[in-house]
């Protein structure tokens, strides 16, 4: 015959432990139970280790050197420009954190000053490091276009692009305009508009184009909606233009569509109708 054992049923009252206390002493009901098996739960604060004592290997400017860029993740990156993290928080913990909140770097580097600001560990100094960077990324990149074909660097053509407007909230629309080795004279963004219309003059485009001695013109504009398929007055403005040009003997090589996450190029696409000079005598 098994012996009967009395069960004592009753609740617990539950309180807030304080740091270094353990959580099992801190709750009633359960204080005066010596009969506990397992160790006491002791609140503790997370464990924060600077970048200098990490193990070398993994400090994201040793990687650089041993491993090469391209081995950094974007956040490893980015640390290496905000230099140091804030109280609590690795800088590359900080950059995790506003790629995070931003979307990743393109939605970093075209959020609005005030929105930077409000992240703890953001000032004046970090975002001005960040934005140097950005600029030298932008600058190479034109200087690249500068010195060779545009077409024989299609692949930077569309980064350049990207980098510049796919993610400005309201429309633009850009001129690349090319010497007759269709390497790029200069960028001009030409007209702005509201977030989902820009109204187009091939009269000023053409001035435009006359002024710097252009050959050839490559135009582009954003959708910041995000879709960056052709509307039907983009494919309009797109065979005005062949026109227009025609009569100055400039030829419109390309027309790109930028958006967040897609690019659509008319040429690519086989919808445009590359004219040239000698076709238009």
């Amino acid at each position: 015959m098994h012996r009967r054992r009395p069960i004592i049923k009753g609740i617990d009252v539950i309180l807030p432990a304080r740091k270094g206390q353990s959580i099992v002493d801190g709750q009633e009901g359960i204080r005066g139970n010596s009969g506990l098996t397992h160790a006491a739960i002791v609140a503790r604060e997370a464990q924060y280790h600077p970048i200098s004592q990490w193990p070398k290997a993994q400090q994201p400017r040793e990687k650089l050197t041993r491993q090469g860029a391209a081995s950094l993740s974007d956040a490893e990156l980015l640390a290496i420009f905000l230099r140091s993290g804030v109280k609590g928080k690795s800088a590359v913990s900080l950059a995790q954190d506003l790629l995070s909140q931003f979307g990743g770097m393109q939605g970093l580097m075209n959020a609005p000053l005030a929105e930077i600001y409000q992240c703890y560990g953001m000032g004046p100094s970090k975002w001005a490091q960040i934005k140097a960077a950005y600029e030298l990324v932008k600058r190479c990149l034109h200087e690249s276009l500068s010195q060779q074909a545009i077409f024989s660097s299609s692949t930077q053509v569309r980064e350049f692009l990207q980098t510049k407007i796919a993610r400005l909230e309201h429309e633009v629309f850009l001129c690349l305009y090319l010497d007759n080795s269709n390497r790029l004279i200069e960028c001009q963004e030409l007209f702005r508009g509201s977030i989902d219309h820009t109204v187009i003059y091939p009269r000023e485009i053409i001035k435009e184009c006359l002024n710097r001695n252009a050959s050839a013109l490559v135009v582009a504009h954003n959708h910041p909606g995000g879709n960056p398929l052709p509307s039907p007055n983009d494919e309009a403005i797109t065979q005005e233009l062949i026109q227009a040009l025609q009569w100055v003997n400039i030829a419109l090589l390309d027309h790109c569509i930028v958006a967040k996450h897609g690019f659509f190029s008319f040429a690519d696409a086989g919808l445009l109708e590359i004219t040239s000079n000698e076709s238009n005598y």
